[in-house]
């Protein structure tokens, strides 16, 4: 007589007879080689940018076609799979990790451009295109798309709608939804649906603000109306030195309250600074605190009145050295090590965790000095990076994953800085999304009621919550055994916080 089979290996059976079904179901819409489920073949999607976190999903499907997407969408709703959509896997917040029991839909496939009208000044663009290339497809018009992320050279405009993402020239021309008129894809039953308009506006509600930043959650994007710029006839970057991030956090406050609006704002502090400068050697001040870097975009006349006003307001709160880039070619070796942070932090440590708060302007140095403190609590290194204008933090927390405890410490340490930044009149993301990241510290900012109405939405669009499921909006049961854990001011009495 056979032995009984122990738990894990009951689930192990469940889980290949759940493949074999979907594969199945998928293959009567897929051809094969658009159809992933062997170890060796999905282990590369088994996490976004943010790597401290895997899954290796059940079967990854790579459709060609709008009619295959809506194929494999009915099939799965028919037999209760969860979808999860995935663009460039560029997402630092963990918004496209596999379901473990699900399928991943990967649109790396729609990477057409359909039309770029310069009259209208718009492009319309299948969702797996880059960002850059947009940018570069409306070029020879004199145009471009602004919202920058640092990601752009890979990061596609789905995943760019998925997270509402900004980037270093956001300040002046706004996050994605602020340049996006229309998206186009299906509902979890595979059913077209359309946000927003070419037109000023649409009938019905606006739904374009929900669906903008909703993390995949509500409808799988295939396909996006953006607007375009005209390229500015100049831009020119102020580099700034401070010796004291609070004259630099000052300095930030004061150049917006003087009623500039500059065209890029961001800071970076000591240990960030010299991460970029040795990867990319765009000349920063190794001897400053922190470094501005705030750029001017417009006319020649235009762009020389702003550069003197704000340089006037950086030396009156205390700028060290003042740099005006020259030439264009000047200006991007400014940007690149802005634009280079991540890679740069990715030399110096195995492992980073890249945080995402915002808080009011007026705060900059309240929280850097907060985040310098959690360093030596946590024994683990910090560098920041961040939008300075809007007060968008990016704070890179680095360690090692394969060292458990220094795990545990780098999500303590994560957590401690977004209840922090929640204390002081902020919150838990800007631009790179909730994803699993982030739940824990929904529950800080949002209370039971709010976090009903959240989910009140996402069942409006999907009803059984098949897509993308688990993420962005924590149950209520989690935030009931994260609050009994949690003692304000970001001390946890239990060693792990919960996972899921």
């Amino acid at each position: 007589m056979n032995a009984p089979l122990n738990a894990t290996a009951a689930q192990m059976m469940d889980r290949a007879a759940l493949q074999q079904s979907i594969v199945q179901a998928l293959s009567q819409h897929l051809p094969t080689h658009a159809l992933l489920y062997h170890a060796e073949d999905t282990t590369p999607y088994e996490c976004d940018g943010l790597t401290a976190y895997r899954q290796r999903p059940l079967v990854v499907a790579l459709p060609e076609t709008e009619a295959q997407v809506q194929a494999v969408l009915r099939s799965c709703h028919a037999l209760g799979v969860p979808v999860v959509a995935r663009g460039a896997g560029t997402g630092l917040s963990g918004g496209a990790m596999p379901h473990a029991t699900g399928v991943t839909l990967s649109l790396a496939k729609f990477n057409k451009i359909l039309d770029v009208d310069p009259y209208s000044r718009t492009a319309r663009v299948q969702c797996g295109v880059r960002n850059l290339a947009i940018s570069e497809a409306a070029a020879p018009y004199g145009l471009y798309y602004a919202p920058d992320p640092s990601s752009q050279i890979a990061c596609t405009i789905g995943g760019n709608v998925a997270e509402n993402s900004g980037g270093v020239h956001c300040l002046k021309y706004g996050l994605t939804l602020h340049n996006v008129l229309q998206v186009r894809g299906l509902t979890v039953e595979g059913e077209p649906i359309t946000f927003g308009a070419q037109a000023l506006d649409a009938p019905g509600y606006d739904l374009m603000s929900v669906v903008v930043g909703s993390e995949g959650m509500l409808a799988v994007t295939l396909e996006v109306l953006v607007k375009l710029v005209p390229k500015p006839q100049l831009a020119r970057c102020i580099m700034a030195s401070f010796d004291d991030v609070r004259k630099a956090g000052e300095a930030v406050a004061a150049v917006i309250a003087a009623g500039i609006i500059p065209a890029g704002l961001e800071m970076m502090d000591k240990p960030m600074t010299a991460a970029v400068e040795d990867f990319v050697h765009a000349g920063y001040d190794l001897n400053a605190e922190a470094i501005l870097l705030c750029e001017s975009d417009g006319t020649p006349e235009e762009v020389e009145e702003e550069i003197g006003r704000m340089s006037a307001v950086l030396r009156e709160y205390g700028a060290t050295a003042i740099a005006v880039s020259q030439s264009e070619a000047e200006r991007l070796r400014f940007w690149s090590g802005r634009k280079n942070a991540f890679p740069a932090s990715g030399r110096i440590s195995p492992d980073y965790m890249c945080m995402d708060s915002t808080i009011p302007r007026k705060r900059l140095a309240d929280i850097l000095l907060a985040i310098s403190e959690m360093e030596k609590k946590y024994q683990l290194r910090c560098a920041n990076v961040f939008h300075a204008g809007d007060g968008n933090l990016h704070p890179l927390i680095l360690f090692d994953a394969n060292d458990p405890d220094q795990l545990r410490r780098c999500e303590l340490f994560g957590a401690d800085i977004l209840e922090t930044s929640v204390a002081m009149g902020g919150t838990v993301t800007g631009e790179h999304g909730v994803g699993v990241e982030k739940l824990n510290s929904m529950c800080v900012q949002f209370s039971p009621q709010e976090t009903a109405q959240m989910f009140a939405v996402k069942r409006a669009f999907d009803p059984q919550e098949m897509l993308n499921p688990g993420k962005v909006i924590p149950t209520l049961q989690r935030c009931a055994e994260y609050g009994k854990m949690l003692v304000r001011g970001g001390q946890i009495k239990h060693p792990d916080l919960p996972r899921f």
